[in-house]
């Protein structure tokens, strides 16, 4: 019997590591897999964020408490930035450079939505910080909390920032890194995401799907 449970567990475990890698776990898995193969509590298995699918749907608050919910920005391009602004690199495109905002200004007139996304554990503990630093880097768009990393390990954000382009029908279309410029020295820098935004204004293919992440790794609570 003892030996009947210990290759069901091994069995289970090799479902939640090959949901980990991006494909969907099995119909009898309970909740996806995190980047560690860690389960995500309450959540169903096919949820896992997958490029050229359409993007898991959520619900978080903002730091005024008001709630975005994705389903209901169907029909709009939205972006979504994984943020810390603990982060060199988060500091650098927010405060320094503001190639974040920068980016989301060029496609406001358009109707582009712009979601920053914090899941770090500390994320609701430090929500004066994170106002404080919203207003004084001049950020108007909305800062989500999910300091639970709930949405964070859905969509498997690796790092501050991840960058996830969702197109009008509710599609994953990009999932990477903000520019091709790591170490920020670049004078003009390839910027992954305007390219895919403006691809979708102009009815395009996104050339460039997928790239390497770069940035703080994501502060996940446990």
């Amino acid at each position: 019997m003892a030996k009947r449970i210990t290759t069901y567990a091994v069995l289970a475990l090799s479902v939640c590591l090959v949901g980990a890698s991006g494909a969907y776990a099995g119909p009898g898995c309970s909740s996806p897999c995190g980047s560690k193969g860690e389960a995500v509590k309450d959540a169903p298995c096919d949820t896992q964020a997958e490029v050229g699918k359409p993007a898991p749907d959520f619900a978080l608050k903002d730091l005024d408490g008001q709630e975005h919910k994705l389903s209901d920005l169907k029909g709009k391009i939205v972006v979504l930035a994984w943020t810390n602004h603990e982060c060199p690199y988060v500091v650098r495109h927010e405060n320094k450079a503001k190639t974040m905002q920068s980016t989301a200004q060029k496609f406001a007139d358009n109707g582009v939505v712009w979601l920053a996304v914090n899941s770090s554990f500390f994320a609701e503990q430090k929500a004066e910080q994170l106002r404080k630093w919203t207003k004084d880097n001049a950020i108007n768009y909305p800062v989500l909390l999910d300091a639970e990393g709930k949405v964070g390990r859905m969509y498997q954000a690796k790092t501050t920032p991840h960058m996830f382009v969702i197109d009008r029908t509710g599609v994953l279309v990009y999932a990477g890194a903000i520019d091709d410029d790591p170490q920020g020295r670049k004078e003009s820098p390839r910027n992954y995401v305007e390219e895919a935004v403006r691809a979708l204004l102009n009815n395009s293919t996104v050339a460039v799907a997928s790239t390497k992440p770069y940035g703080c790794s994501v502060k996940y609570k446990g």
